[in-house]
């Protein structure tokens, strides 16, 4: 788990190296989806609405608060070398004029300034842990459930993927149902993954990183290693870990 805490603004990612196909391995999309709706649930106040899209678009009472975006190696049929979920989430409005940006918002001006950032992101990771294990146990059906009955903006006609229908369901891997015409189209979701400019091996330091974790934690813990920025998923910021990768 590596993480970059600003005071405006919590940025974390969860690195996993995972044993299936990537078209399986995406469902850790929703899975982080479901594990921060579970944290927030807990933690801020039970008249604030948390709502996370398909696509990973986070909505707080309504407004875009941030997105968890999913960036993997390999292609969908593959076991990919590895998959990362980034997390970026706004605590703290970049303006005081609030009302320019009606459809954006954030956390703590939502009424959950009494959330600790830190707190929060022990919590998603925790609830997370607890939906991938389930996931490996028990498949998607529960997962299924789970996120039918959180996810934003799933009804009426819809765009995803440069495709626009009627949203018909989720299917057993959570990919998206839309009717086209007289036609059903299929999204899957590896359609939600950004991909690396360069396909690269997961470096030498994130690899020393994820082996301690393993090694010296329980999985059931949630450890700071380094408040270090490894990741900076869709934008162009260099690493002084390690080589860029520019998702």
């Amino acid at each position: 788990v590596i993480y970059d805490l600003a005071p405006d603004q919590l940025r974390a990612s969860i690195v996993f190296a995972p044993d299936v196909k990537l078209s399986e391995a995406a469902a850790m999309l929703p899975i982080c989806g479901v594990g921060l709706q579970n944290a927030l649930g807990v933690l801020a106040p039970p008249e604030v609405g948390i709502d996370v899209g398909w696509d990973g678009t986070i909505y707080v009472n309504g407004g875009r608060c941030g997105a968890l975006r999913m960036a993997a190696s390999g292609t969908p049929e593959a076991e990919p070398d590895w998959l990362v979920v980034d997390l970026t989430l706004t605590l703290w409005p970049g303006s005081d004029e609030t009302g320019l940006t009606p459809d954006e918002t954030a956390l703590y001006a939502e009424g959950c300034a009494e959330v600790d950032a830190v707190t929060l992101l022990e919590a998603w990771v925790r609830h997370t842990l607890v939906g991938i294990n389930a996931w490996a146990d028990a498949g998607t059906a529960n997962l299924h459930r789970e996120w039918a009955g959180l996810a934003h903006g799933l009804e009426g006609h819809m765009t995803v993927a440069g495709k626009t229908g009627a949203y018909v369901g989720l299917e057993e891997n959570l990919g998206l149902l839309l009717k086209i015409d007289a036609e059903t189209v299929l999204i899957p979701l590896t359609a939600n993954l950004t991909r690396p400019a360069r396909y690269l091996p997961a470096p030498s330091f994130l690899t020393k990183v994820t082996n301690e974790f393993s090694q010296s934690r329980p999985l059931s813990r949630v450890v700071h290693y380094r408040r270090i920025r490894v990741f900076d998923l869709g934008r162009r910021r260099p690493c002084r870990h390690c080589t860029p990768w520019v998702l």
